[in-house]
């Protein structure tokens, strides 16, 4: 048997290649504008974050001093690779872009600064956005199903991942043939990075692994276009990402159903302003104050019953000194629902520190639970034991987080969101937000993808 046809890498890298807008459903090409505006909302929001301006403050040193692509937070412009960098960090540090949950994945935050700098760099049509971006998509979802639940434990997925599917999208729009696709999947695989260790201490490493996820998944479609050979079995092979960075990663996920299941459209949107592990809770919390009427000062404990996954990841934080790292605190964000029912970026700014929230998260555990555990990553249950200080206990369940397909949000939530998000930073005016968002639901439309904000031809 030809050993092309048996590599997955060869069969996504092909389909990644010779995806077309007419083959993508209609309800899929939709679902791509969502997640697009929700995007841009948190990549505005990262202006004024100090982990963000220091990368952008790199890019200026580092890069030319104008170009084709746009630099959203400064409205300013530089080559596709900076563009992306930045763009990419940005929109990872409000921690409200989107996520798959079978894959771990942020899928938005390295997709869509490769597809953006790329098309405004080449004058491409919203057509082949979306089709590049759907590429994305679909690639990087696999691989991070292929890596599985292990390879999360200490690898941040969408550093990883991620890099393979900024290579697709990228490689969709350079019109790389299939061949070419796999060198950019070898050479973006070889430079897949991304560490959990920084929550320990609330270091700045988070936003960077989207940046450079981008920024090298781009460069390595780049490379392939010149000649630049990856490795064709990168995913997969002997020594490929599979076998150093997983236990349990299983080839069959990273083509299984390819061009008939849509992952795209199973991509979550965040509601909350804190790392997707702590939603299910903090909505199963909402769900158990609201329907017995509990005052969160008749509150003496809480038990979040969670996923491994969640304890892995939130479990190093237990006193967080940094609004970032208050994000990955279930206490914080847990205290937060309950003292202001909201978890949004103003009351993590604002209050995360405030010793009513001290206290109260104080009053938070989490505790694995069978149920949820085997559920993940497929499913991300929400269980909360809730006890009184008067002896009361009240459990509650949300099977489907506010955010997921099956309990989305609607246009005008997007929108809503989207105000907030560039409000927060002051990355965009109320005017310019109405001015900006009728151009970005239609997207698939566009002749040519343009500017977004920044005052120079050519706009979109």
């Amino acid at each position: 048997m030809d050993k092309q046809t048996t590599n997955p890498s060869a069969k996504l890298a092909s389909f990644a290649a010779n995806l077309r807008y007419d083959d993508i459903p209609a309800a899929v090409a939709a679902r791509a504008a969502d997640l697009f505006v929700d995007w841009v909302g948190s990549a505005l929001a990262g202006k004024g974050a100090r982990p963000v301006e220091t990368i952008a403050r790199l890019a200026r040193e580092m890069g030319p001093a104008e170009g084709p692509c746009e630099v959203l937070i400064e409205r300013s412009t530089t080559s596709p690779l900076f563009a992306a960098l930045v763009n990419g960090a940005s929109s990872h540090i409000a921690e409200q872009d989107d996520v798959h949950n079978g894959s771990v994945l942020h899928p938005g935050t390295v997709v869509f600064p490769v597809a953006l700098a790329l098309a405004q760099a080449n004058g491409a049509s919203g057509r082949e956005f979306i089709a590049a971006v759907t590429a994305g998509y679909e690639v990087g979802i696999r691989v991070g199903e292929f890596l599985g639940r292990s390879h999360y434990r200490h690898f941040h997925t969408t550093g990883t991942a991620g890099t393979v599917a900024a290579a697709a999208a990228a490689g969709r729009l350079l019109s790389l043939s299939a061949a070419q696709m796999v060198d950019a999947f070898g050479s973006a695989g070889t430079q897949a990075a991304g560490l959990w260790e920084f929550l320990r201490d609330g270091a700045d490493s988070k936003p960077l692994h989207a940046g450079k996820a981008a920024a090298n998944g781009l460069m390595s479609a780049y490379l392939a276009r010149d000649g630049f050979t990856g490795a064709h079995e990168i995913l997969a092979g002997a020594q490929g990402m599979g076998a150093g960075m997983s236990a349990d990663a299983d080839p069959a996920r990273l083509t299984k159903r390819l061009g008939s299941r849509w992952a795209l459209a199973e991509t979550s949107f965040k509601f909350h302003a804190s790392c997707r592990h702590t939603h299910p809770a903090a909505d199963a919390l909402l769900l158990a104050m609201t329907t017995n009427a509990l005052r969160p000062e008749e509150i003496g404990k809480v038990t979040a019953r969670v996923h491994q996954g969640a304890i892995d990841v939130l479990g190093p934080v237990f006193d967080p000194q940094a609004v970032h790292q208050a994000k990955f605190s279930m206490g914080t964000t847990l205290a937060l629902i309950a003292l202001k029912a909201r978890a949004g970026i103003g009351e993590f700014e604002h209050h995360f520190r405030d010793p009513d929230v001290v206290a109260f998260r104080d009053r938070v555990e989490m505790r694995l639970d069978e149920e949820v555990d085997r559920a993940y990553p497929a499913r991300w249950i929400g269980k909360v034991t809730v006890e009184t200080h008067d002896g009361r206990r009240f459990d509650a369940r949300v099977d489907e987080p506010k955010g997921d397909p099956g309990n989305t949000l609607d246009r005008e939530e997007i929108e809503s969101k989207f105000r907030g998000l560039a409000e927060a930073g002051g990355a965009a005016t109320a005017a310019e937000v109405d001015a900006l968002l009728p151009r970005l639901w239609s997207v698939g439309s566009a002749n040519r993808m343009g500017m977004l904000l920044a005052r120079r031809e050519p706009r979109w």
